[in-house]
């Protein structure tokens, strides 16, 4: 498994953080028992920040982070496009597209779901993923091309400089109809998508340009099928290739075009390839890499929310994640340290921790919006329990 993003991190961490700021959370008198120490409130605003830091390109007036500077402002000149602004992954100097349009995602859906109680953040949330999905259209903006990263991953990891400094080359990548990458294309329509949600109401427009181009890049991710950690494997790997196939972005990609357009055609590609693409695989650890937990989550919420019958069986496979995170059913698969932290990889077991507690608060409130339950062999678990199980995971952290 490659390394993961910091980047990534952040975003799920405090989307994780959230839950404690929420009016979903533990009563007032067990919250000052158990988590007095920290100050959720407050990791959650530096959590947004955190994405001004990671800010590449011309920055804008109202910058909160003033020690950060303009940087990459000739980003894309060596193929003669614009590729300036986006988000630098970590602590280096490069702009994987892979990561940063599934962080994009995440960071689209977490306002989706949860902006009303972000309160002052909201307007910095937004922010955040307009920042994103401003690159994304330029990386887009030639019709069967996307370009999928800026930098020299090897020679920049074997410099550590700040942004305004350096020097190493700003090598484009490119993906297109003769050297495709399915997983790319169809997480970065899977981005457009989601942030045509987050602008919806607040810039029509915006929103409609967005949902327009996801449109198109997903059409050109499947059409041209094919991994993008083959064509440019030397540039890509070990970093973020695509370890699970690309099929889990295509079911996902769908999964947010049809959430954001409500157009059948999209419902009824889910329906003919849904097998085909993975959804009813046994896998039950999500990340920027394998997406089909969150493509199950966000599509029950379409059958138990919108009452779209044709997805009955993935509030079934949504149900399946639940029941193997649960220690004690018949279909519990999960590991837990001894002291009781979700264990998946070696590598990042965090980003995978807090991604988890996501789709646990996400699924709850679907649930509890249809009055339904998770059922794991004969026992029966309540929203209320997924609530529990993703604090006591981000307590832990």
């Amino acid at each position: 498994m490659s390394s993961s993003s910091l980047f990534t991190f952040s975003l799920l961490l405090f989307i994780a953080f959230l839950l404690f700021s929420s009016s979903s959370a533990t009563p007032h008198h067990q919250r000052h028992r158990r988590f007095a120490s920290h100050n959720y409130r407050d990791a959650f605003t530096k959590s947004i920040l955190f994405f001004e830091g990671q800010r590449s390109g011309k920055l804008p007036s109202n910058q909160r982070l003033n020690w950060r500077k303009d940087s990459g402002l000739s980003d894309g000149k060596a193929m003669n496009v614009d590729l300036v602004g986006g988000y630098y992954d970590a602590g280096d100097n490069v702009k994987f597209g892979y990561p940063m349009a599934f962080t994009t995602t995440m960071l689209s859906w977490s306002v989706i779901e949860f902006g009303g109680l972000m309160k002052g953040e909201l307007q910095n949330a937004r922010e955040a993923v307009r920042w994103a999905s401003d690159y994304l259209l330029k990386a887009t903006a030639h019709p069967d091309t996307i370009y999928v990263q800026v930098g020299d991953a090897i020679k920049d990891h074997a410099c550590w400089e700040r942004p305004e400094d350096m020097d190493t080359p700003r090598t484009v990548l490119k993906i297109d109809k003769n050297n495709p990458g399915t997983e790319v294309a169809a997480e970065t329509a899977a981005a457009l998508a989601a942030a045509s949600l987050v602008f919806r109401r607040v810039d029509k427009a915006y929103s409609k340009l967005l949902v327009r181009r996801a449109i198109r890049v997903f059409s050109f991710a499947d059409k041209y099928r094919g991994a993008y950690s083959n064509g440019l494997k030397k540039w890509v790997c070990p970093f973020y290739c695509d370890f699970s196939g690309y099929q889990d972005d295509l079911l996902w990609g769908a999964a947010w075009l049809h959430r954001a357009t409500k157009n059948p055609t999209y419902l009824h590609y889910i329906q003919v390839n849904g097998q085909t693409l993975g959804a009813d695989e046994e896998d039950f650890t999500f990340g920027w890499d394998n997406k089909h937990v969150g493509a199950r989550i966000l599509l029950s919420k379409a059958f138990l929310v919108q009452n779209v019958q044709q997805l009955h069986d993935y509030k079934s496979q949504a149900d399946n994640f639940i029941c193997s995170l649960i220690p004690g059913t018949p279909y519990s698969s999960a590991k837990y340290t001894p002291g009781g932290l979700l264990f998946k990889m070696n590598d990042s077991n965090s980003q995978y921790v807090t991604s988890t507690s996501f789709m646990l608060v996400s699924y709850a409130k679907y649930l509890t919006s249809a009055k339904k339950f998770v059922t794991c062999g004969s026992t029966i678990i309540a929203p209320k329990k997924l609530r529990a199980i993703a604090k006591k995971q981000v307590s832990i952290l």
